[in-house]
């Protein structure tokens, strides 16, 4: 990745290749069109299954009938270059979170740069404990409603939260 412009933030969102990341990512991108502070936004898990894969079709659907239509996206799985590439890599639960957590360790651990903070989604929610985004994935499609609530209620938070250059819970 190039080198950002000055003040621009890059956002990547993780976890849940086929269902909540790229769903966060959809609404991210809505959200922040035409934000000159947002420069990359991307989503991958920290799995390799479904590499390649688009969205689950759910997903899709939930974004399409909120306006969302102009989202592509092929899974990837989460890379040590994102821990540097990206300034903010957002898991959506505690597991993933873990994960991440490890590998940025491990990274730091071999003397490598690690730019990334890593941390939920829902530490956005704007309230005092952090959420985890729903996993919709083996339940009814109302799930993936909810999880699009979400995501969108974190990641307007996260957006208001760059201009006053605040911090997670101050919404």
């Amino acid at each position: 990745m190039a080198d950002r412009q000055p003040g621009c933030t890059r956002f990547g969102a993780v976890v849940s290749v086929k269902g909540r990341s790229p769903m966060a990512e959809g609404v991210f991108r809505s959200l922040a069109k035409g934000n000159a502070r947002i420069a990359t936004v991307d989503s991958c898990g920290t799995g390799a299954y479904h590499t390649l894969d688009p969205p689950d079709s759910r997903t899709t659907l939930t974004l399409q009938k909120n306006g969302i239509n102009d989202y592509q996206h092929g899974a990837r799985q989460v890379t040590k270059e994102d821990f540097n590439n990206f300034d903010y890599i957002f898991a959506m639960d505690g597991w993933n979170l873990r994960d991440l957590q490890k590998m940025q360790r491990g990274i730091e651990r071999r003397g490598q740069k690690s730019r990334a903070q890593v941390m939920l989604l829902g530490e956005y929610a704007g309230k005092a404990s952090a959420e985890e985004v729903v996993d919709p994935y083996y339940g009814e499609d109302n799930g993936f409603n909810v999880v699009f609530e979400q995501v969108k209620r974190f990641s307007t938070n996260f957006l208001k939260s760059l201009e006053k250059d605040s911090g997670p819970n101050s919404s």
